[in-house]
């Protein structure tokens, strides 16, 4: 019990440690003859994550009738956790970059990050009440103060990577 820390399945792993720290740990037992296939594999399925996510996104507008290219997608936090500013190894911008790859037309809110580059370009994150425009929105980082109930309300479909809206039922929500 106790330093216990749970970690659930989100969107990717991020930061500055989980994403590379393991592989240390696999080098170090290579060196000694061992293989560490678990790690190897938790890294690439961690490592794939973000795709999951942008087929769901996909697969969502699919049965909505839309097309990713053209649709706006709007990302509900950017940070690699909940309540902090850090964006190193971000899932976010994975996710980001494969729908901007496919033609969505994506947008952000982070209270924590007000401006991010992402492959050369300069974005400013807008009110979340924006979503409320968007065809799609995908919870990336749940940070405690969004406003959730207020979403659900407004927002025409949302893929939830989180968790974020375990206690909500609705149809417009996809879940991991």
């Amino acid at each position: 019990p106790f330093g216990f820390m749970p970690f659930y399945p989100g969107p990717g792993l991020g930061g500055h440690c989980i994403p590379i720290d393991p592989f240390y740990l696999s080098w170090k037992t290579k060196q000694a003859g061992i293989e560490a296939r678990f790690i190897e594999l938790a890294g690439y399925i961690n490592g794939q994550m973000p795709q999951f996510v942008v087929d769901k996104v996909q697969n969502a507008l699919n049965d909505a009738g839309k097309p990713v290219k053209g649709s706006k997608i709007h990302v509900m936090g950017v940070a690699y956790k909940r309540d902090i500013d850090d964006m190193r190894e971000s899932p976010a911008l994975d996710v980001m970059l494969l729908l901007k790859r496919r033609g969505g037309l994506v947008t952000y809110s982070d209270p924590h990050v007000p401006v991010l580059h992402l492959e050369g370009l300069e974005l400013a994150a807008i009110p979340e009440d924006a979503a409320a425009a968007a065809d799609c929105v995908v919870i990336v980082t749940d940070h405690s103060t969004f406003d959730y109930q207020g979403l659900v309300e407004r927002a025409a479909l949302i893929v939830d990577s989180r968790n974020a809206l375990k206690g909500f039922r609705s149809s417009k929500i996809v879940r991991l």
